[in-house]
């Protein structure tokens, strides 16, 4: 059974072995690169996921994120020696959803494949009787494309964003606590912590906020968390 295909972005053999073969036996289809190339394969081939080295012969993972993320919203996970929380901040900042550190278990990065491409799948999927629009705070959000219009503008969110945007903003006012976010959006077969959340706020406010200095959109509540304002349902 296919149960999805994997782009792995890594130059050194053995991984690239061990984890195709953990991968295959789960039924994955598993298409390997080690440098730019790999744009091609997530623009032309119908790649569900993507294991990302950092430390690349001709490039660097990060440099490959930003790519990716202009072609795709798929999940995106680090797989990387490079532990410091910086190098995982700077990760998801650039639009990835995990991030794995070498050494590493290949059932915990199967399991994590799994749980990532899982929680992608159930946020775009819908109902057909659902409408594809949700239209809250002024902002005309496309479950089928991720993208948020708000006036003239157009931009395109990545998963996670995607579903810290709608869950929020089908709550407006309600304030969630980091780790309540975390619980709901990554729930607890991810790996990471609250700051995670924090980089995908920061990131999210960039990209729908007009001033993402001085959010109106998602509020930082002090000391407590986060919650969304609907200014027109105020206005109402």
């Amino acid at each position: 059974m296919d149960t999805g295909t994997v782009l792995l972005v890594e130059d050194d053999p053995g991984i690239v072995e061990l984890l195709s073969m953990y991968l295959e036996r789960q039924g994955f289809s598993v298409i390997t690169e080690d440098g730019w190339a790999a744009v091609d394969k997530i623009q032309k081939e119908s790649v569900d996921i993507v294991l990302l080295d950092v430390m690349l012969p001709s490039t660097n993972g990060y440099e490959l994120c930003e790519e990716f993320r202009r072609h795709s919203d798929v999940p995106i996970l680090f797989v990387s020696a490079k532990s410091e929380d910086a190098d995982k901040i700077l990760g998801l900042s650039l639009g990835a959803d995990d991030f794995i550190e070498k050494p590493f278990s290949p059932s915990e990065v199967v399991a994590r494949v799994k749980a990532n491409l899982r929680r992608y799948r159930n946020s775009t999927e819908r109902t057909p009787e659902e409408p594809p629009f949700l239209y809250i705070g002024g902002m005309e959000i496309d479950e089928d494309t991720f993208t948020v219009r708000d006036g003239n503008r157009t931009t395109v969110l990545t998963a996670k964003e995607f579903q810290l945007l709608k869950l929020l903003a089908q709550n407006p006012d309600k304030i969630y606590k980091p780790d309540e976010l975390y619980d709901v959006i990554w729930r607890s077969d991810s790996f990471g912590d609250v700051r995670t959340v924090m980089v995908h706020i920061s990131n999210l406010r960039k990209k729908i906020e007009p001033d993402p200095t001085h959010p109106k959109y998602i509020v930082t509540i002090r000391g407590t968390g986060y919650k969304f304002i609907d200014e027109h349902e105020d206005a109402g």
